[in-house]
């Protein structure tokens, strides 16, 4: 991943994975996760909703509820309040990695010591529209989404019949497929 800073303000460069498309004024649509354990977690995410909101070339255009839900993995931790959010974007997949990279610094002073660890913010690109991204430190569609309950609820409530352009299988499917008790409780409207 790397330190790295793309400039959110200046122009895309261009070259763009020709997947994606040949032209970089062309928006396309983009879902990203947003979690929070720690502070006031309904807060973390109504901010992180409208930092995402001020990246250049973009524009929100659909929000899930709100769903509360535990901890994933080996360390322990307190509940997640987890969302999702469609995203209409001209940036490309690093560009608007290093923008939702640079929102969890700024605002909410992520600094990534443990990883898998408690976070004030957690933005993650699960789909930018039917690309597959293999890069260094940038993997799209998110390699766990179909594993998840905690991300497909809130995905599937805005977008049920997008398609895993890897899987072949609309959010609906997958979200049925899930295996395991994983507890997602939803506690607010989106």
């Amino acid at each position: 991943m790397g330190d790295e800073k793309i400039p959110l303000f200046s122009k895309p460069p261009v070259e763009l994975n020709p997947d994606l498309c040949s032209n970089h004024l062309v928006e396309s649509d983009v879902f990203i996760g947003l979690g929070s354990n720690l502070g006031d977690r309904e807060m973390n995410l109504l901010q992180g909703i409208a930092e995402v909101g001020k990246l250049p070339l973009s524009r929100i255009t659909a929000l899930s509820s709100f769903y509360e839900t535990e901890a994933v993995g080996e360390i322990d931790q307190p509940d997640f309040l987890n969302g999702v959010l469609r995203l209409e974007t001209g940036l490309t997949p690093r560009q608007l990695l290093s923008g939702l990279q640079q929102i969890e610094a700024g605002p909410f002073r992520r600094v990534r010591s443990v990883p898998k660890g408690p976070r004030t913010m957690d933005l993650d690109i699960l789909l930018f529209g039917s690309a597959a991204v293999f890069e260094d430190g940038l993997v799209i569609p998110h390699p766990r989404l179909h594993e998840r309950r905690f991300v497909l609820e809130p995905l599937a409530e805005i977008a049920p019949e997008f398609q895993h352009p890897l899987l072949r299988k609309t959010i609906s499917e997958l979200l049925k497929m899930i295996k395991g008790n994983q507890r997602v409780k939803k506690i607010q409207e989106g």
